[in-house]
């Protein structure tokens, strides 16, 4: 009986935690709003994409990296797409020398795009089975980890690299974009 007790109360803490990272907050140190939109009719989920400005310099790089053709078929596919002040926080030139690499480029925004669909409601129930962690396989192989740290969802690559997720679900016909404050570089070979 005390063991059911605990595993509910852990359950039930766990929730809590899972749905606080999903309320709308805001960090005064970094101006960043955490936000859950839904873009419904997107044809895919480049369309998605291309359906938040925010998101304008990570549209331009899928289609520079030739990713887009891959993108608006098959999937589900759930994008971890950089906003534009991520890309802007780059060393002065680095976007310009990505875009002019189409496989580096391709390589970089592989490691934010997972098969499978996984909106606000996905990851929440993911990282309640993970009991508050959940790990997920980019479309290049690398794991990719979700955990709380606060109130706030975490990716963690491969290289240890990390950025918070800002905006939930633009919506498209092959899968969700979740917006990110980071870039999420890949381990150095």
């Amino acid at each position: 009986m005390k063991k059911s007790l605990l595993m509910v109360g852990a359950v039930l803490a766990i929730n809590l935690t899972a749905s606080r990272v999903f309320a709308q907050t805001q960090d005064t140190t970094k101006k960043t709003t955490t936000t859950t939109t839904t873009t419904e009719g997107a044809a895919d989920v480049v369309g998605a994409l291309a359906s938040n400005a925010d998101y304008s310099t990570a549209l331009a790089a899928v289609k520079a990296a030739g990713l887009d053709a891959t993108l608006k078929i098959g999937g589900p596919y759930t994008i971890f797409a950089p906003n534009n002040v991520a890309f802007s926080n780059l060393p002065a030139g680095k976007l310009d020398s990505l875009l002019k690499d189409p496989a580096a480029l391709g390589t970089l925004l592989k490691g934010h795009v997972v098969t499978g669909k996984y909106g606000k409601a996905d990851i929440i129930k993911a990282l309640n089975a993970g009991k508050g962690k959940a790990s997920l396989t980019t479309i290049d192989g690398q794991p990719l980890t979700l955990t709380l740290v606060g109130s706030k969802l975490q990716l963690t690559n491969a290289s240890g690299g990390s950025a918070q997720v800002t905006l939930f679900d633009l919506i498209g016909a092959n899968g969700v974009v979740n917006g990110i404050n980071g870039i999420l570089a890949p381990a150095k070979k």
